[in-house]
């Protein structure tokens, strides 16, 4: 066994080591019971791990070398953005007046960071197309919720609470149902036509009286830009509708096309997708939501506004939805997403959406004759293949997915969208170089004949790492969630 794949040990703890040291105590020391109620103290001492400082930091070290994210290798997760964070966002981040202040402040004590919210909120504003923002939301799918929840409102405002059905396309983002139902709202599923986009024939079938919204990813989760959408929002408000924009493919179309320029009433955006926050592991996100005049008076509150030269919250508002999150909105990130917008400036924001689009074609078209093109377009940022030719030699897709982390690889996003067979949906964002395209091009390429000659190789993989191919049968039925020292 090599070094580098002998298991982790987990049981460190050795009686008496210590892994901190703290100074002396220098304020007025208090009996614990008279500040907390007796019920809630311990009778005895946690039983917490004694581990040396080196052993602490040698253990957590290993631990993340077995991670892979965007600063490690490439990470081509379709829908996701997952493209590099610069390093220069984390250190305005991790700035004093940033990094230390509390929510709980008042408001004259950090006009600061209040500014620059607002300020924020104002480029994403221009960004969009939208007439007002709210930073609240935690994360994108929180996003779509709260948009949701604002049209609900606002039908119910004006004496439409027939309109229970938001429309969704199906080749929309799994969130978008789960939000609509969980806003209380039915989901109605529109086809998409022979080019991969919204039938409109199909739309006109399903919409109606009852229509709430219809929910748009545009361009869509196949990486099509929607050709039709001026007739779609058309369509949806002389039907008393409203348009829900999904922004997680706003990288797309930064500085190209707005939103609120297409029709579209509510937009939520991933500002650690496309705005270069960090994500993954279930947070930090951030997914503020952008809306027209008319829904405005709806908004999450507080509100942020601008009072002369002050910066203060707005809590009068008798028409909002209420507060959606604790706070207002998941501040570090909002100041890495303020950062990277200014930093970038119109022309960098520009080049974004021409580099990610000019890569992802050029991705799509090298690996064209060794897989399956379903839609032979040109697409925006992303764009979908099939393994279907692989599947009939005996390789899924998930045995492609396994065999490109022998090549150090992320694998892309498979098995959606759903109306894709074997689908693989590859990202390659603007962050990334030729030559890092062409290494991840070719091991497609190498896997793709192996798949025809030896199918064994990928049908094994992986064989390079740590963890080898897990039994998905054992793993769905009796997954072990917690870890004991006898497994």
């Amino acid at each position: 066994m090599n070094k580098k794949d002998q298991p982790l040990i987990f049981e460190l703890s050795k009686e008496g080591r210590v892994g901190y040291s703290l100074p002396e105590l220098d304020v007025p020391q208090v009996e614990l019971s008279d500040l907390i109620p007796s019920d809630y103290i311990r009778s005895e001492e946690p039983e917490l791990p004694e581990v040396s400082e080196l052993d602490i930091m040698r253990h957590y070290t290993a631990l993340s070398k077995r991670n892979h994210g965007v600063d490690s290798g490439f990470y081509p997760l379709g829908s996701c953005t997952m493209k590099y964070n610069p390093k220069v966002n984390e250190n305005v981040a991790r700035l004093n007046g940033f990094a230390h202040i509390n929510p709980l402040q008042e408001a004259g004590s950090v006009q600061g960071a209040l500014e620059l919210m607002y300020d924020l909120q104002e480029h994403l504003k221009e960004i969009t197309g939208m007439d007002e923002v709210t930073l609240q939301p935690a994360a994108g799918a929180h996003g779509e919720w709260t948009g949701l929840m604002m049209i609900r409102a606002y039908h119910e405002a004006n004496g439409d609470s027939h309109r229970t059905k938001v429309i969704v396309p199906d080749s929309a983002h799994g969130t978008n149902p789960a939000s609509a139902t969980v806003a209380g709202f039915e989901t109605i599923t529109v086809k998409s036509n022979e080019n991969g986009l919204v039938d409109l024939e199909d739309l006109k079938r399903v919409v109606g009286e009852d229509t709430a919204a219809l929910m748009l990813t545009n361009p869509n989760t196949l990486g099509l830009f929607e050709e039709n959408i001026l007739e779609m929002a058309a369509i949806i408000h002389e039907a008393g509708g409203k348009l829900y924009y999904d922004g997680a493919n706003l990288n797309a179309v930064l500085s190209k096309a707005r939103p609120g320029d297409m029709g579209f009433d509510v937009v939520h955006l991933n500002l650690h997708k496309t705005f270069t926050g960090p994500h993954g592991g279930g947070g930090p996100g951030s997914g503020p939501v952008g809306v027209k005049e008319d829904l405005i008076k709806y908004l999450p509150k507080p509100v942020l506004v601008k009072n002369g030269d002050t910066f203060e919250f707005d809590y009068n508002r008798p028409d909002s939805i209420g507060r959606v999150k604790p706070y207002y909105g998941n501040f570090g990130i909002n100041v890495r997403a303020y950062t990277y917008i200014r930093t970038m400036g119109p022309d960098g924001l520009r080049a974004v959406t021409e580099n990610a689009v000019l890569n992802a074609n050029y991705m799509m078209r090298r690996l064209a004759p060794h897989f399956d093109l379903p839609y032979d377009r040109h697409c925006k940022h992303e764009f979908v293949i099939s393994g279907k030719r692989q599947k009939k030699l005996g390789v899924r897709t998930l045995d492609i997915a396994k065999r490109l982390l022998d090549f150090g690889y992320h694998p892309p996003t498979i098995y959606f969208p759903l109306n894709v067979e074997e689908c693989m949906m590859i990202e390659p964002t603007e962050t990334e170089s030729k030559e890092t395209l062409d290494s991840f091009i070719d091991a497609m390429i190498q896997i793709a004949k192996e798949a025809e000659k030896t199918p064994e190789i990928v049908q094994e993989a992986p064989h390079t790492t740590i963890v080898k191919r897990m039994d998905e049968t054992l793993a769905a039925r009796k997954p072990v969630l917690r870890y004991s020292k006898e497994s």
